[in-house]
């Protein structure tokens, strides 16, 4: 469909700010834009948001018709798969035309009953689900009257009478925590304000521990609330001054210890309360050793009771290590798992009979089981993998806080086969299928195939890319339109996963790639070291390889390839549009980090100092200044023909702030060769975006239109066909 005639984009004042360091001089026209108070400001986005609306008016048939084929293909009344937690099955319920859904229980059959149980096929939104259903949080009801709900977390006593929950009515990621008596249904007179998250339990269920932030939203504190008393009655358990090191709490799976820790990007200290001698305090366990990373798990083997340290003291890939639970000092620590430069040790679980450990090799995630024998000298006997028949797929463990438990509950997921739900018997080695997310109108994953690929990037490295599209998309052998997806940052690894809203694209003929560039984890430590600090360029080569990688291998073309990054993924498409304009179409940046000098010159910001470890210091250090100024999104916008260009943002964001897209946007507009730039700002939503099911839907439909648009699908006959 053509697009109409363009009406005029807003345009924001010029007004110069000039800085300098280190005898760099620095010229910034909009950082006005910042003046989130503003009218001025306010109404600039405003006409941003008008504008974008203008500009895709022609998309808004194909926007509603993507909103309805997810709509179609998600069973919108559901159950999640119950988790046993002491004397009941803890689950969630979501209803046909509501938002959020509710959390609810029903009892165990007994001692020995570790059988999820399977709701009546016929439950209806207005009846349980479950025999003795409890309904604990509705949270439709909680989010009544606010634009904006998030859930931030939500913990029952050791009693199971009490419920602490966490909200967000805001999207500025400050929560409010409340206490339910699940007997009665009122909530107590607690009210704990200002909090990151939700509460953690004591072992008596009499204490609610939480963290709270500083001003640059740094998790600072960790408070000790007595149920019953006033929040400026509690208690201040932890507080670390280092601005690097941020701070959480936590209680082990055996009821027993209950840690803080504070880290930074690169170093650990946990101070752990043994419950069973609560007078002796929190005590440091190993102190803190700079590049030395940490944690800790309660385990007994072989009838003692042992701490299991997962450690970077012996090697970059960690390894897994055995030690008494007194405060041990590191040369004490005795391996279990010895350091493998092949194979990333990213976690584990201790259980009564078992131990899991989370790993990865070659760009794949792995499930380890170590099962304990108390006549092994060291308490573990087999140790082997639960193993998987896609090429590339992604799973994990979770939903498992009992420490007697005798299964494992993990999940499976790959970019055809939807996200699946298993237990795992350790006694007879069985795995079975609790269940896959529904998919209606017939899908079936063997119509999609998928491939790992490998591109080679500008210094030689060899780069991952997980694809996926139908079976019949190049039934002609020909290119198709291709969507391109990268991070590359935090060790945070894109591994993986299935997306319902993804369906809208693959079924019209697109393909689906993700680039696993260098700053993530799939490949271990040693990919992450290699795309941060000084060495962040190589992230954006190793995506414009996967981009020119595509082209080369036949799978599509630049005239129809659209990148996506979020975030860190945001600042990685800013970079690439700079420096590699020519290999796309289309560019999608949520929610950008592509202001990144200014804010990073900005101690005072949210995050800045804790970030140093990943990006650098360019306020103290000359050579950092240097190395991000080369690659900043916003400083290197030149006069050249970019991509066509979304930029998504939230005005409540407080991780990335929507000045960094709104300034990019304005630049862009004045520097690029006849720019075709969108801003988008969701005024009522945070860093995650909007709230709610069906808004998020609509949310992301707006965004699937629009890359259609640039590869040239909205017009594909028979695309609802297979909803």
């Amino acid at each position: 469909m053509a697009q109409t005639d363009p009406v005029v984009a807003p345009t924001a004042a010029r007004r110069p700010v000039t800085t300098e360091h280190h005898g760099r001089t620095r010229v910034d026209d909009y950082d006005w834009l910042r003046a989130k108070d503003s009218p001025e400001v306010v109404a600039h986005l405003e006409a941003e948001n008008a504008f974008t609306e203008q500009r895709t008016a022609h998309l808004a048939d194909l926007r509603e018709q993507i909103f309805a084929e997810i709509k179609a293909r998600t069973r919108e009344t559901d159950l999640s798969v119950p988790t046993r937690v002491r004397e009941h099955w803890y689950y969630g319920r979501s209803f046909e035309g509501r938002e959020y859904g509710a959390s609810c229980r029903v009892p165990v059959s007994g001692p020995d009953d570790w059988t999820p149980p399977r709701p009546a096929a016929d439950a209806a939104p207005d009846k349980p689900a479950l025999p003795g259903e409890q309904v604990l949080l509705d949270l439709d009801e909680l989010a009544t009257g606010h634009d904006f709900f998030s859930l931030g977390g939500s913990s029952v006593s050791p009693s199971e009478q009490l419920l602490a929950y966490a909200t967000d009515v805001v999207g500025d990621e400050r929560y409010t925590i409340r206490v339910k008596d699940l007997g009665t249904g009122e909530l107590l007179p607690d009210v704990i304000e200002g909090t990151l998250g939700g509460g953690t339990w004591d072992r008596a269920g009499e204490h609610l521990y939480y963290t709270t932030v500083d001003d640059a939203w740094r998790a600072d504190k960790v408070w000790r609330h007595r149920l019953g008393t006033a929040q400026d009655d509690d208690e201040l358990v932890f507080h670390e001054t280092d601005a690097r090191f941020s701070v959480g709490v936590g209680r082990t799976r055996t009821d027993r210890f209950l840690m803080v820790v504070a880290g930074s990007k690169t170093t650990t200290e946990m101070h752990v309360l043994d419950a069973d001698d609560p007078d002796a305090g929190f005590r440091c366990w190993a102190p803190r050793e700079e590049g030395l990373e940490y944690s800790l798990e309660h385990a007994v083997l072989a009838g003692e009771h042992r701490f299991l340290v997962h450690h970077n003291g012996t090697g970059p890939d960690f390894e897994l290590a055995v030690a008494p639970i007194e405060p041990t000092p590191r040369e004490q620590w005795r391996p279990l798992l010895p350091h493998d430069a092949a194979v990333r040790l990213e976690d584990v679980d201790a259980f009564a009979g078992h131990l899991v450990v989370h790993q990865r090799s070659n760009g794949l995630t792995q499930l380890r089981i170590l099962e304990l024998d108390d006549a092994a000298e060291d308490g573990v006997g087999d140790d082997y993998l639960v193993e998987f028949d896609h090429e590339i797929y992604t799973v994990g463990s979770g939903g498992n806080p009992r420490f007697d438990q005798p299964t494992v509950r993990l999940g499976y997921v790959t970019l055809a086969v939807p996200s699946s739900v298993y237990d795992y018997d350790v006694r007879t080695r069985e795995l079975t299928l609790l269940k896959q997310a529904p998919v209606l109108g017939g899908y079936d994953p063997a119509d999609y195939e998928e491939h790992r690929l490998w591109a080679t990037s500008a210094d030689g490295e060899q780069v991952p890319i997980s694809l996926v599209c139908r079976r019949d998309a190049r039934a002609d052998g020909g290119p198709v339109p291709l969507h391109l997806y990268g991070y590359g940052a935090y060790e945070a690894s894109m591994d993986p996963g299935f997306s319902v809203a993804r369906l809208s694209l693959l079924d019209r003929g697109a393909a689906f790639a993700i680039a696993h560039v260098r700053g993530g984890g799939e490949m271990g430590r040693r990919w992450y070291d290699e795309g941060k600090m000084q060495h962040k360029q190589h992230t954006f080569d190793d995506f414009a390889a996967a981009a020119r990688h595509l082209v080369a291998e036949g799978w599509t073309t630049p005239d129809r390839l659209v990148g996506e990054g979020a975030s860190a993924g945001g600042l990685l498409i800013g970079a690439v549009a700079n420096q590699a304009p020519d290999a796309f179409a289309g560019l999608v940046a949520g929610v950008p980090f592509v202001d990144n000098l200014t804010t990073m010159l900005d101690a005072s910001l949210p995050l800045t100092v804790t970030e140093y470890d990943e990006w650098g210091n360019p306020e103290g250090d000359a050579e950092a200044y240097d190395t991000i100024a080369a690659y900043a999104p916003y400083d290197n916008v030149s006069e050249q023909r970019y991509p066509r260009i979304l930029a998504e943002t939230s005005f409540n964001d407080t991780r990335v702030l929507y000045v960094e897209p709104a300034k990019w946007v304005a630049r862009l507009r004045e520097r690029a060769v006849e720019p075709d730039v969108l801003l988008r700002v969701e005024m009522a939503a945070g860093h995650g975006g909007v709230s709610g099911r069906y808004q998020a839907w609509k949310d992301r439909a707006f965004t699937l239109a629009w890359m259609l648009d640039v590869m040239g699908l909205t017009q594909v006959a028979g695309s609802t066909s297979r909803a």
